[in-house]
C-alpha cells in the first residue's frame, strides 16, 4: 500500500510524509498515537474532516486562469482545492448558460466512485448538481421501458446530474446475476447505443466513467469495509457475490465496451487502484470535456440590519435550547 493510502499517510504526492503542525491534523497524530481498538473506523471519519479543513486552508492559491500542470512533489490537498475551484467555476457557467450535462460513474463495487463522486460534489450547489443513486427497480418500473425511469433524472437546463451507477446495470449485474433474459441483454445493447445519442443530439453533454481497479486492491477494501462500521452500509450482498464472479463480469464489461464504446458516446476509463489518484485524474478530466469560462462573481453588498422598532426579544427561559455540552 503506497503511503499516502495509510490511516497517517502523507498529503503529499510521491514525497516523504511531510511534518504536520497544529489543528486537526495534529489531532489526528494524538488520536492515532492511542491504541483504540475501535480506533480505525473513528480515524476514518477524522480523515474526511481533515481533508475538508486542510482544502479550506488552501482557497486563496486557487484562483488561477488557466490549467496548470501540477509539479511532481504536488501535495493531493492542495490540488483537489484547485480542481473543486475549477468545479465552481463550471458549475456557474453550466447555470447561466442552460447547458445539461450527465456524467455516468461505473466500475468494479469498491472502486471509488462514491469517493470521486462525494469529491466533485462537496463544494457545488446542490440545486445545481445532484447525485442520482437508484435502487432496486419497483413493480411498476419493472414494467415500463427500461430507460424510462432513468430519463427522468436527465438533466434539465442549467443542471449537472451525476450517476452512481446507471443503465449500465442491465450490462452488468442484471446480465452476470441473471436478472434479465438474454433477449432484454441483446435489446439493452443494440438500444442503449442509439438512446445515447439522441441525448447527445439533443445538447446533453454525456460523459461516461468506467472505475478500473485490481483484484488484490479491492480484496483490501472489501476488507476495510468489514472491519470498519462506518464503511460497512457499503458493503452488500451483491457486492460479495460480484467479488466470486470476477471473471464474468470482466466478461460482461468487455462486451458492453464492444457495443457502447462509441466515438460520440465514449468511456473513459478511471486508473483507481490509487482512489486519490482516481479523484484527482477523474475530476480534472470532467473539467477538460466541457468548454467553460471563468464568471465574475456578482459584488453583494450587505444591506444594514433592520432597527428594532420597539421589538423585544421573549425570555430565554421560555424557549428550549440545546444543551452546550462542547
Amino acid at each position: 500500500m503506497a503511503d499516502f493510502e495509510k490511516p497517517c499517510d502523507d498529503d503529499m504526492i510521491g514525497t516523504p510524509r511531510r511534518r504536520r503542525e497544529g489543528g486537526l491534523i495534529g489531532a489526528e497524530e494524538a488520536f492515532m498515537s492511542k491504541k483504540h481498538k475501535s480506533g480505525e473506523p473513528k480515524l476514518s471519519v477524522l480523515r474526511d474532516v481533515t481533508e475538508a479543513a486542510a482544502i479550506e486552508q488552501y482557497w486563496h492559491l486557487a484562483d488561477r486562469s488557466k490549467a496548470r500542470t501540477p509539479p511532481k512533489d504536488y501535495k493531493y490537498v492542495e490540488e483537489l482545492a484547485h480542481l473543486q475551484f475549477e468545479l465552481i467555476k463550471l458549475q456557474e457557467w453550466v447555470r447561466v448558460n442552460g447547458l445539461r450535462v450527465a456524467v455516468l460513474f461505473e466500475g468494479r463495487d469498491a472502486a471509488g466512485k462514491g469517493g470521486s463522486i462525494k469529491r466533485i460534489t462537496e463544494s457545488l450547489n446542490p440545486r445545481i448538481c445532484r447525485v442520482v443513486a437508484l435502487g432496486t427497480p419497483t413493480e411498476r418500473e419493472r414494467g415500463q421501458w427500461y430507460f424510462q425511469r432513468y430519463v427522468a433524472q436527465l438533466p434539465t437546463k442549467g443542471e449537472i446530474v451525476l450517476f452512481d451507477r446507471s443503465w449500465y446495470n442491465r450490462a452488468g449485474v442484471e446480465r452476470v446475476m441473471g436478472f434479465c433474459t438474454e433477449a432484454e441483454y441483446r435489446e439493452f445493447l443494440r438500444a442503449c447505443p442509439l438512446f445515447e445519442e439522441m441525448l447527445v443530439r439533443s445538447g446533453i453533454y454525456l460523459i461516461k466513467y468506467w472505475f478500473s481497479v485490481n483484484d488484490e486492491e479491492q480484496e483490501r477494501r472489501f476488507q476495510e469495509r468489514i472491519s470498519n462500521p462506518i464503511k460497512r452500509w457499503k458493503l452488500s450482498p451483491m457486492d460479495l457475490e460480484s467479488r466470486k464472479r470476477w471473471v464474468d463480469y470482466s466478461r460482461a464489461k468487455d462486451e458492453m465496451f464492444e457495443h457502447t464504446d462509441l466515438k460520440k458516446t465514449p468511456w473513459f476509463v478511471v486508473n483507481a487502484d490509487n482512489k486519490k489518484r482516481a479523484r484527482l485524474n477523474c475530476i480534472r478530466h470532467l473539467l477538460d470535456q466541457i468548454p467553460y469560462q471563468d464568471m465574475k462573481p456578482v459584488e453583494i453588498e450587505v444591506p444594514p440590519r433592520q432597527s428594532d422598532t420597539g421589538y423585544k426579544r421573549p425570555q430565554m427561559s421560555s424557549q428550549r435550547f440545546v444543551p452546550e455540552v462542547y
